[in-house]
């Protein structure tokens, strides 16, 4: 991204998860987009992330939350495996970068898919090991024009250079390979109503945020058409979850509950719900 725009200020958020540190998100207009600053460089991104309360690089079921968490997952995982095999008719080769502990692959790989995985989590990948599943540091070893799909399940919002990692899914897709991209969406209801404290902002692990615009616009520069738009709706639930304990110090299921509700009922009239997938053709 050109740094040297101008970008208007937006607002202003907390990290709630390690650091406790302010950040600002800055519009910019070009791509519909807010960009977190100060932006974290490379060598200080790491520390933020080293937490026992960040789920995805674990396998831990110590509270409801997380037991609700891991029960939900399970479900996505089998509904992620049925989108890519409705995409691609007989398994093929799969890619998933940021693949956590290896669950999603794990799944598609006793569904046939041929699998590779890249996580940077040394935490992460040792998890995934048990399960069987060997995860690659980086992408630059991988064979261009190799892959049938390549998802990110909210992954592309980490990425410190995006337009980069677009020129590199680029690289790695085959001619009319899907790339499947899954990102919170700052124009939902529920970041509206929850403001600074929308748990999906998660400064500054999260470097970026997306409209659908920017999306297809940022993959349209690689010639990677967008086809179709997917909601994920257990992600306003999950949020508000979260949202409610950085607003009230606790987690009020009932409240995450109605609010991820009302998040949903408004999603459905405007399209803008708290997450989605985009699916993108190469061309």
């Amino acid at each position: 991204m050109n740094t040297e725009k101008t970008l208007d200020f937006f607002i202003e958020c907390k990290d709630h998860t390690v650091s406790g540190e302010k950040f600002q998100l800055q519009y910019d207009k070009e791509y519909d987009m807010l960009i977190t600053s100060p932006k974290p460089n490379n060598s200080e991104l790491s520390k933020y992330y080293e937490s026992e309360d960040y789920i995805s690089h674990t396998d831990a079921k110590r509270s409801l939350f997380e037991k609700l968490y891991h029960i939900v997952k399970t479900y996505s995982l089998n509904k992620k495996v049925k989108l890519i095999s409705q995409l691609h008719k007989t398994p093929g080769l799969l890619l998933d970068i940021g693949a956590g502990t290896g669950d999603f692959l794990n799944v598609a790989k006793n569904a046939d898919w041929k699998v590779e995985g890249v996580e940077p989590s040394d935490q992460a990948k040792k998890l995934a090991a048990k399960k069987g599943i060997d995860l690659k540091l980086d992408t630059n070893d991988l064979e261009s024009y190799s892959f049938d799909i390549i998802t990110m399940w909210h992954v592309l919002e980490h990425i410190p250079d995006i337009k980069d990692q677009i020129k590199e899914l680029k690289r790695l897709i085959k001619p009319n390979g899907y790339v499947i991209i899954a990102v919170p969406n700052f124009k939902s209801y529920d970041a509206t109503y929850y403001s600074s404290l929308w748990a999906a902002y998660d400064v500054p692990r999260h470097l970026w945020h997306f409209s659908k615009t920017s999306i297809k616009k940022l993959f349209e520069e690689q010639d990677m058409r967008l086809e179709k738009i997917v909601p994920m709706k257990f992600d306003s639930f999950y949020v508000s979850l979260l949202s409610e304990k950085y607003k009230r110090g606790k987690m009020n299921f009932l409240r995450a509950f109605w609010l991820g509700f009302l998040s949903n009922y408004k999603g459905k009239q405007n399209k803008e719900y708290s997450s989605h997938i985009y699916i993108l053709k190469n061309s």
